[in-house]
């Protein structure tokens, strides 16, 4: 199968194209960045570093041919960045899909699309588990966007026949992310405080999702685009605290010696929902289980940040 990865070089990216590769795909990406070891990193094919746009896609269905897959995973990645700069978060998610979904319509129709979205879609006014029918009221330009592009996705669907499917990530983690509050927490802790301050009250909740477990939700759900739409949460159902995560952060770290004070600052982030947990249902109808919990997973990011810190490759 021939498949290609919009904004592949990202960290859901890169996991993704070694996962389809080892699987004996021929996998191509396109995004930003200059990335000559792209075949031996992350098993591509073939790297396009640029636009998403009908000139470069045409370009690279010139490599190996026309997709039978299309994940889309190019967009906005920041609820922060996409407040501090919504003009530009509106052209990385909304105007990226809509070069997308025209060079589709035009040349390759037949094409698979997997559009990746965010709970961020659901926004504000939930409690306990978020059903993909749940009322969407985002709360952010972030979230909006992803909105603006799932609803692309179903116009091109609809008026045209293209074979699409929107995935709902929750809170994606796992080695090689650099960024967010793992990231953000680990980075604090190598200097050893003695007390760590967040953000908010520590019982926001959110729904932990490992990459590993979003990989394999990827292919589970690969062949079911269609011109219906079909959306899918990919959450476990497991409400976790951000007081739990971090707790769970600092006691990795202190197995190496001093254990730091966890504090919040009651102050609530712009942009940021107190709850966002997935209702699963949908997804565990086609058998999908989820391999990782929090706890494991977490302590295994903890321990692959500290291999990085050792080896210098933690900035």
């Amino acid at each position: 199968m021939i498949i290609w990865i919009t904004g592949a070089k990202g960290f859901i990216g890169q996991h993704l194209a070694r996962h389809f590769a080892a699987h004996g795909n021929i996998v191509l990406g396109l995004g930003h960045g200059l990335w000559p070891d792209a075949a031996t990193e992350a098993g591509l094919a073939a790297w396009l570093n640029g636009e998403i746009a009908g000139s470069n896609l045409t370009s690279l269905r010139a490599t190996h041919g026309a997709p039978d897959l299309v994940v889309h995973l190019a967009g906005g990645s920041s609820v922060g960045a996409a407040i501090a700069n919504p003009r530009e978060d509106f052209a990385r998610t909304v105007t990226t899909t809509a070069e997308l979904l025209e060079w589709l319509r035009l040349e390759s129709p037949p094409t698979r699309l997997v559009a990746v979205s965010s709970a961020a879609v659901h926004g504000v006014g939930h409690s306990g588990h978020i059903a993909e029918s749940a009322s969407t009221q985002p709360l952010s330009p972030y979230g909006y966007h992803k909105l603006m592009m799932e609803q692309l996705c179903r116009s091109y669907a609809s008026c045209y026949g293209l074979n699409c499917l929107v995935l709902r990530l929750f809170s994606v983690y796992g080695p090689g992310l650099r960024k967010q509050l793992l990231w953000d927490l680990c980075r604090r802790l190598q200097d050893a405080p003695h007390s760590i301050e967040l953000s908010g009250t520590g019982d926001e909740l959110r729904d932990w999702t490992h990459v590993s477990d979003v990989l394999r939700a990827i292919e589970a759900t690969a062949k079911l685009p269609s011109p219906e739409v079909p959306t899918f949460n990919v959450g476990s159902g497991h409400a976790t605290s951000v007081r739990e995560v971090a707790q769970t952060v600092i006691d990795g770290f202190a197995a190496g010696g001093q254990r730091s004070k966890l504090q919040f600052n009651d102050k609530v982030r712009a942009g940021d929902p107190f709850s966002l947990v997935a209702d699963p249902s949908r997804l565990q109808a086609l058998g999908f289980e989820w391999s990782i919990s929090p706890q494991q997973g977490i302590v295994e990011y903890v321990r692959w940040f500290q291999g990085q810190a050792g080896t210098g490759r933690s900035s």
